[in-house]
């Protein structure tokens, strides 16, 4: 398998051009995070490798095959996305909208199976929404809400993951609990993940391939702990920091300048950035 990979792609957000002439490999069963400015393009390429974006020109190939020449029930077996902002049908209940992650599995001589119902009941319990899976979707809270269509796409089991901001509308300890799963969903399945974050540390602590956009391109890209720099933060979002280390997992830490209450302390719990 060649995996999920882009040829001289170009993409268009109407007539302005967002992604121009890149070439790019997802790493096979590795987790992929793509980083940059707001405006960049990391979105716009995401969904592109999961055609929902048609290329000014150039590929988006899914094992060496042109992506837009795929069956739509074909492609939904090898990769699933979640996209940012996804719209629910009125009055749909949690487990139904997991139950669709299953349709593209789906026979006319074959409609449910108790695998499906397995893999539904594992992708609420894993997104903590087995006791709320008979509530409506729009009754719940944003954060719930987004856990439930990422249960939809973990129900729909497919070697490739696409989340746009998966994050989005959740606390920070719900964030670290998804964040968390995911990476033992790698680790455990095997899966390949790609996924869009504006939080660089979370980036750095959850990816084993960090991809920087940039000037429409790749910028940068590699282990987060061999490109993430001082001039890298200045290049890509114009921003003056310093790069420490995580005090709990060894990986790039990013301490932006600005503005904030200092607090004088001979302890060695502060540190002054000059």
């Amino acid at each position: 398998m060649n995996g999920l990979q882009t040829r001289e792609l170009t993409l268009h957000y109407g007539e302005q051009p967002i992604i121009h002439n890149l070439s790019f490999s997802v790493p096979l069963q590795q987790i992929t995070v793509l980083v940059g400015a707001n405006g960049s393009g990391k979105s716009t390429l995401l969904r592109s490798m999961a055609r929902l974006l048609k290329p000014a020109s150039g590929h988006v190939l899914l094992d060496n095959k042109e992506l837009h020449n795929i069956p739509s029930k074909e492609i939904a077996k090898h990769l699933a996305i979640l996209p940012q902002g996804p719209v629910a049908p009125e009055g749909i209940t949690v487990e139904q909208l997991v139950k669709q992650g299953r349709y593209p599995h789906q026979r006319w001589y074959q409609q449910w199976s108790e695998e499906d119902e397995r893999l539904v009941e594992q992708a609420l319990a894993a997104t903590q929404l087995l006791t709320l899976k008979d509530k409506q979707l729009d009754a719940l809270s944003g954060g719930q809400r987004q856990r439930a269509w990422i249960a939809m796409t973990l129900a729909q089991e497919t070697p490739i993951l696409l989340l746009d901001e998966p994050t989005t509308y959740l606390d920070m300890t719900h964030q670290i609990e998804l964040l968390d799963f995911l990476f033992d969903l790698n680790r455990t399945k095997q899966r390949t993940i790609v996924m869009v974050l504006h939080d660089l540390n979370l980036a750095c602590r959850y990816a084993d391939h960090l991809v920087a956009i940039h000037n429409k391109t790749v910028a940068l890209q590699g282990a987060p702990e061999e490109i993430v720099t001082t001039q890298m933060v200045q290049e890509i979002f114009g921003m003056e920091a310093m790069i420490s280390q995580d005090p709990l997992f060894g990986t790039p830490l990013c301490i932006p300048k600005g503005k904030g209450r200092f607090i004088k302390s001979t302890s060695s719990s502060y540190v002054t950035i000059q």
